[in-house]
């Protein structure tokens, strides 16, 4: 595409993956902090085409290494306006995508980076990089008019200046509260992901975030106004089919077309009927645990393994891809926020496990009845999941009560099989406690609920194995 690079340029390599042996230098990711920022200025405070590197360059790092880094983007033009920021942002994955040898994965604080070793043996630096990523923007979107970039390799200034970021994220996240999925005629679409993920239809609502977290309702109308012919676009929403699911006839007919006929149709805030396509780029995940009748929820920063032995990585590899996969769901963290979260399914009375991680992070969305109600990592299995959630009485032991039409939607933990094992384990304590039953040693001990233990006693006394008081 252009040849004064060191490497080529074209979107024939959007969706090249660079692995682990074959990086020379990996960015942000999961081992070093990270962020991208694209920010709109007056026309006098952007120097058109000015680099600026704040930290070593690319020949300065040893190979194989994991970096803090951060870039930085200000555009200026008379059709440009701040609700462009965060859609513009977006754009760098897709742009960056199309240098050969460069890998670009996520946004805002959860970029990740790599850059293969043909590319260094070549002779790219990160002002290479920056004046393509550039080029590409000035080419492509032709409304703006000058632009410059700040790269930060430098560890201690990426962190001071994410904390600056994050500020900026938070406001700009501000713009749609208030304003509800009724209350407007269309959503938008996002097809970003598509390069890596080409069956995800990315739908945002005010109701609901994108996956990725970077777009809101009212991001996605300005792009889809000034980049008519970009990757987002209007949804009409046309008929609203079931208000509690959000399953809307307008957007099953763009999960139709867009997802090639893949699927044809997809609900805004139910976790289990049509959910939401799921795109890697997703901040947090939510998993299905049969065993307690919950959901669970990790987001890319825990390290860890969730109770279902599963890390973040592990299940994103399953659930994203652009799938529609039920007992998973990818979703953006300022959908935690939203009032119709997962509605459909008992939202948070039915969500039994956060990584810390992501509590910290939403900790003001949970409600106040159920904030010592939900496990962390410090519950780290099912069984001990179980006697926890025994122990504080959730809504999912007894059965959870959806609040958008306080309809009970779930019947509380029922056993569908009773062991012999688990019969013999309820016989000999009834045995030892002679018959004086105490509800909280059953929870712990067995980890059965009222209901599941009355099952098994149920169950002995028509084998003859117990006798029932009249």
């Amino acid at each position: 595409m252009a040849e004064e690079f060191p490497f080529d340029i074209s979107p024939m390599y959007e969706g090249e993956r660079i692995r682990g042996t074959d990086f020379y230098v990996e960015l942000g990711g999961t081992k070093k902090p990270g962020f991208e920022l694209m920010e709109v200025a007056p026309m006098n405070e952007v120097e058109d085409g000015r680099f600026t590197l704040i930290g070593p360059d690319i020949p300065d790092i040893p190979e194989g290494s994991s970096i803090a880094f951060a870039q930085i983007y200000k555009v200026a033009g008379e059709k440009l306006e701040k609700d462009l920021e965060s859609v513009l942002e977006r754009r760098i994955h897709d742009f960056q995508n199309y240098i050969q040898g460069f890998m670009h994965l996520n946004q805002r604080y959860d970029i990740w980076l790599r850059l293969s070793k043909e590319d260094v043996k070549k002779g790219v630096t990160f002002k290479t990089i920056a004046d393509a990523t550039m080029m590409l923007f000035r080419n492509e979107l032709p409304f703006i008019e000058k632009i410059e970039a700040i790269y930060i390799t430098d560890e201690e200034k990426v962190k001071e200046k994410l904390e600056e970021a994050k500020k900026i994220y938070k406001q700009r996240d501000e713009r749609v509260k208030g304003l509800h999925d009724e209350d407007v005629e269309e959503f938008y679409g996002c097809t970003l992901c598509q390069s890596f993920a080409p069956t995800s239809c990315c739908c945002v609502s005010p109701d609901r975030v994108s996956l990725c977290g970077a777009i809101t309702w009212a991001d996605g109308r300005a792009a889809a106004k000034v980049d008519p012919e970009g990757p987002n676009f209007a949804i009409p929403k046309g008929e609203c089919i079931n208000p509690i699911t959000g399953e809307y006839s307008g957007v099953n007919a763009m999960v139709t077309e867009k997802s090639g006929g893949s699927y044809n149709r997809m609900t805004l805030h139910s976790f289990f009927d049509a959910p939401h396509t799921s795109c890697g780029c997703f901040e947090v995940i939510g998993f299905y645990i049969p065993e307690v009748d919950g959901i669970g929820w990790v987001d890319r920063d825990f390290p860890g393994k969730a109770p279902n032995g599963l890390s973040f990585a592990n299940m994103a590899g399953q659930a994203g891809g652009g799938k529609q996969i039920v007992g998973f769901l990818g979703v953006g963290i300022g959908y935690f926020g939203s009032d119709k979260f997962i509605q459909a399914d008992g939202g948070f009375s039915r969500t039994v496990w956060l990584a810390s991680t992501l509590r910290k992070r939403i900790e003001e969305n949970i409600p106040a009845e159920l904030k010592d109600k939900i496990a962390d990592e410090k519950i780290p299995d099912i069984d001990s999941l179980k006697k926890f959630l025994l122990k504080v009485e959730h809504p999912v032991v007894t059965g959870v009560t959806r609040k958008v039409d306080n309809k009970q939607i779930t019947e509380g933990w029922t056993l569908k099989k009773i062991t012999g094992k688990l019969k013999n384990d309820v016989l000999k304590y009834i045995e030892e406690c002679g018959g004086d039953v105490d509800l909280d040693v059953v929870a712990d001990r067995l980890a059965l609920s009222e209901k599941q233990f009355m099952q098994v006693v149920d169950e002995l006394a028509k084998e003859g194995l117990i006798e029932m008081d009249e």
